[in-house]
């Protein structure tokens, strides 16, 4: 997770900035791909009537490792001046080069949030159906968001996914370590994802063709289904 008006602040960050490097990170893999992601970001907190986001903005993404990258979701976390929650802004990717944003209002940790599904994602799956996103956090820095897939019978989670990791400081030797034990993990995301695909397909798993992109590039917030907390990590 990047510190991302942190990292604005810096003149010279740990983290290399929209350039080559081991270890990267580059604004253009986010938001309309231009290059200032965060002030991106802050538009669309205006634009959600959001103005009390005033706080520490954290990125839940993979960086670039030997210059590539591919995320199927990243996490904005935007948080208050107090450091309490205010909303996340999930940014959803698609094999096909496209992206989309759902905004979830005041979440709370450990207590799901859901979305309307708009965007095409999977050849597998209509465009149809919700998501639950659910975010969590321990005392110890561990961070959880799971997203969980409902077609519009909605009894049972088609898919269950969730990203999670332990929150470090970057440090050169974190960086290090980072890159040698995972030097092919962005690699190997999009690798899985198509090994998947496969599998899918020999199955004869019914295909959707491509859906026409959704008219807002941010979809609103959707009225919760539940309040029911879940256990936490």
């Amino acid at each position: 997770m990047l510190p991302m008006r942190s990292l604005r602040d810096q003149s010279a960050p740990l983290l290399s900035r929209n350039r080559w490097a081991g270890l990267s990170f580059d604004d253009r893999d986010h938001g309309l791909g231009g290059p200032d992601s965060l002030a991106w970001l802050e538009s669309v907190l205006l634009a959600q009537g959001v103005t009390d986001a005033d706080g520490e903005i954290w990125l839940h993404t993979h960086p670039r490792i030997l210059g590539y990258t591919f995320n199927p979701v990243s996490f904005w976390f935007c948080h208050r001046r107090d450091g309490r929650l205010r909303g996340v802004l999930a940014e959803v990717n698609n094999t096909f080069g496209q992206r989309h944003c759902y905004w979830i209002d005041q979440p709370r940790f450990g207590v799901p949030a859901w979305a309307d599904k708009v965007f095409h994602v999977s050849p597998f799956c209509p465009v149809q159906g919700r998501y639950r996103f659910v975010f969590m956090r321990t005392e110890h820095g561990r961070v959880v968001s799971r997203i969980d897939y409902f077609d519009e019978d909605g009894a049972d989670a088609l898919i269950q996914t969730s990203v999670s990791g332990q929150l470090e400081d970057l440090t050169p030797s974190s960086r290090r370590r980072a890159l040698w034990q995972y030097p092919a993990m962005t690699w190997g995301v999009m690798a899985r994802i198509h090994w998947q695909a496969f599998r899918l397909w020999r199955l004869r798993t019914p295909f959707f063709k491509l859906a026409p992109l959704p008219p807002a590039f941010v979809s609103p917030p959707t009225p919760p289904a539940t309040d029911t907390p879940l256990h936490r990590p």
